[in-house]
């Protein structure tokens, strides 16, 4: 039997990026009572991997999710008309779907974008009026 070479499977080297969120600051999002960690973000792509902190009784109002939305709770829960998700569990949001999301006692979650939801006078969670939001489409 003659032996047969198998190519050499090298890894990608700087191909794995490593993130430390306990060693970043809350940032304030536009929306009161809502703080933000960004993991990940390919802003041309539209996409976000984040982590939401929300205070007691804070509120997201109405948005528009582009694309689907994943949301896994680490504390706390959330809710809106269609249910309530607390810790340990996940939710996601279909394409195309139209909602406000609140919570009593305050939650972490986990967050992934594939683009940003769209808000009244912006997009995503930063203050960037020149953003298009569900008026101007």
């Amino acid at each position: 039997m003659v032996a047969t070479k198998r190519p050499s499977i090298e890894p990608t080297i700087g191909g794995s990026t490593y993130v430390l969120p306990q060693e970043m600051d809350w940032r304030p999002s536009q929306f009161e009572g809502i703080q933000i960690k960004v993991l990940y973000e390919d802003r041309d792509k539209g996409e976000m991997t984040c982590l939401l902190k929300w205070e007691p009784g804070a509120t997201l109002p109405f948005h528009k999710h582009p694309e689907i939305e994943q949301s896994y709770v680490i504390e706390g829960s959330f809710y809106d008309h269609d249910g309530i998700a607390r810790a340990g569990e996940f939710t996601w949001r279909k394409a195309g779907s139209f909602h406000e999301t609140k919570t009593d006692e305050g939650c972490i979650i986990l967050a992934v974008y594939r683009k940003p939801n769209i808000f009244k006078n912006t997009a995503g969670f930063y203050n960037e009026p020149d953003k298009k939001g569900f008026d101007d489409e």
